[in-house]
């Protein structure tokens, strides 16, 4: 059961937020039967929920234009951004814009999904669920392969509505 929040709340819940660090990703997958239009969108939602399967979370406020798309395939990609990828998550992150223009480097994988050039992790998943959650809709997925290195570098992180890099200089230990 979920009670309706009172606007002064929501603000809040939004403000509380926006101080939370996120991790940023951009989840891509093609329309129609895995063949279609490719489709992509920028999350800082993405967490990992099981290591045994591996099992990824993220949620999407709509499901309309490329939220919908990336609801309804059947498998997607999860691609990690590191810190030289601001201006694809900015890319990504904006409405009604088009996203695979000519000068975006891109391939599609053997078995359908739209790939981006140039991150260095990737992971290929199937939908496991698609559970709506309040306003959004929280999406539970099977990692089936991982593409690229699993080797550290310096994460993309989004924080009060700005790209932050992650790097040594930010150790507290």
């Amino acid at each position: 059961m979920t009670f309706p929040a009172t606007n002064d709340v929501v603000e809040q819940f939004k403000n509380v937020f926006r101080a939370h660090p996120a991790g940023v990703a951009i989840i891509t997958a093609a329309g129609g039967d895995g063949d279609g239009a490719p489709a992509g969108l920028t999350a800082s939602s993405v967490s990992s929920v099981s290591a045994q399967p591996p099992i990824l979370a993220f949620s999407l406020a709509s499901e309309i234009g490329s939220a919908g798309v990336v609801a309804h395939a059947d498998t997607l990609v999860v691609h990690l951004l590191d810190a030289g990828h601001a201006d694809l998550a900015s890319r990504f992150a904006r409405p009604g814009r088009e996203r695979f223009t000519e000068d975006l480097q891109w391939s599609r994988l053997p078995t359908g999904e739209p790939l981006l050039a140039g991150i260095p992790r990737a992971l290929r998943c199937r939908i496991l669920s698609r559970t709506p959650v309040g306003s959004s809709v929280l999406i539970a997925a099977s990692v089936l392969e991982i593409v690229g290195d699993s080797s550290a570098s310096e994460p993309l992180v989004y924080h009060n509505r700005t790209y932050h890099r992650l790097n040594g200089d930010s150790a507290i230990s």
